[in-house]
């Protein structure tokens, strides 16, 4: 990967264009930017920053799986394109393995596993690029990022510097992070660094990977884990490029034992799991489809009849369409079980 650090040659101009976001967003919402970036070269940070100032506003975009984009986007539209994976060390107790910020996740970890760089396979087939994967704290069947997680350069685009961060400065909570709490379009993450462990020890806590024929005979490797991952995913939801959608479409409510308790006296079949802190996280899919809306639609705007936390583009949707529905759903949710959704895309 190119060296992260802005070039000191001449810098290197920006000319933004308007441009279809139709098919940057993988929920297949007709968008339209006034003015749009690629960013594909770290020498282009500092022009950047200049064009932001000039703006009225900035939305840094990666692989489009996680927005939800209105038919015009005004002001200016980032979008991050670096590439470039390599391994930093081989420490005794860690491979430390850097991305750039553009890289497809999926391809990453498939390129870790390829290499024996071990520890990211359970977040196989997540949508989205690697600089998203620090900003919503990703996680999946047992892993959480921030487990995974060493540090990261980010672009300080007001303050035009580059900024390096370790855990503690992303303040990483679940599915969140600092750069969903400060300005908009503050940040551009540029690169990505994780520390694998060594040795390696599968994750196999939860129930899908306990049940999968790849994974019930022997020791599973990093490889089986990925492949099983691929096959759970693939059957529950549904490929963007046939089905717009943008993945789980709200976060795993979190409460306190007590109101867990409480619901579990009145709804017994309740799926919730406790957590290191004492309280408990509910399956948010579950009372979605207690609540009957697996399956169901809202004109253009549908719930995925297979898993209940993807909200899907039927076809010709807007964010009016599916925020609609989200809203519907969580009314649904909030009257029967007195519990909050919370939506995990960000709505432009």
């Amino acid at each position: 990967m190119s060296n992260p650090a802005p070039s000191s040659a001449a810098p290197v101009a920006l000319i933004p264009t308007a441009q279809d976001l139709t098919r940057l967003n993988t929920l297949g919402l007709a968008s339209r930017a006034d003015a749009l970036v690629t960013l594909d070269d770290p020498a282009q940070l500092p022009a950047l920053s200049k064009l932001a100032r000039q703006a009225d506003s900035l939305l840094v975009l990666g692989g489009g799986s996680n927005v939800v984009l209105p038919q015009r986007v005004p002001g200016l539209v980032a979008q991050v394109a670096f590439r470039g994976v390599r391994l930093l060390q081989a420490r005794s107790d860690a491979w430390l393995v850097e991305a750039a910020g553009g890289e497809n996740w999926h391809r990453f970890v498939e390129t870790c596993v390829h290499n024996g760089w071990d520890g990211l396979e359970n977040l196989a087939l997540i949508p989205g690029m690697v600089g998203a994967a620090p900003v919503q704290n990703i996680g999946a069947y047992g892993v959480e990022f921030e487990e995974r997680f060493h540090s990261l350069t980010a672009w300080d685009v007001p303050a035009g510097r580059l900024v390096e961060m370790c855990a503690a400065d992303c303040r990483f909570a679940y599915r969140d992070s600092a750069f969903k709490h400060d300005a908009p379009g503050r940040w551009i993450i540029v690169s990505v660094r994780f520390a694998l462990p060594r040795p390696w020890q599968p994750v196999l806590g939860y129930p899908d990977l306990q049940r999968h024929a790849r994974l019930a005979q022997g020791t599973p490797t990093a490889r089986d884990i990925f492949d099983a991952v691929c096959e759970i995913r693939r059957a529950k939801l549904p490929d963007p490029a046939v089905t717009g959608n943008a993945g789980s479409f709200f976060k795993n409510p979190i409460v306190a034992a007590s109101v867990r308790d409480s619901l579990v006296t009145e709804f017994p079949g309740l799926v919730s799991y406790a957590q290191p802190d004492g309280r408990y996280k509910l399956a948010a899919g579950w009372l979605i489809d207690q609540c009957g809306w697996k399956g169901r639609a809202l004109g253009a705007a549908g719930v995925h009849d297979r898993q209940a936390l993807v909200l899907v583009n039927r076809g010709g949707a807007t964010a009016a369409d599916i925020m609609g529905l989200a809203h519907a759903i969580q009314q649904a949710v909030a009257e029967r079980y007195g519990v909050t959704l919370e939506p995990e895309p960000v709505v432009v």
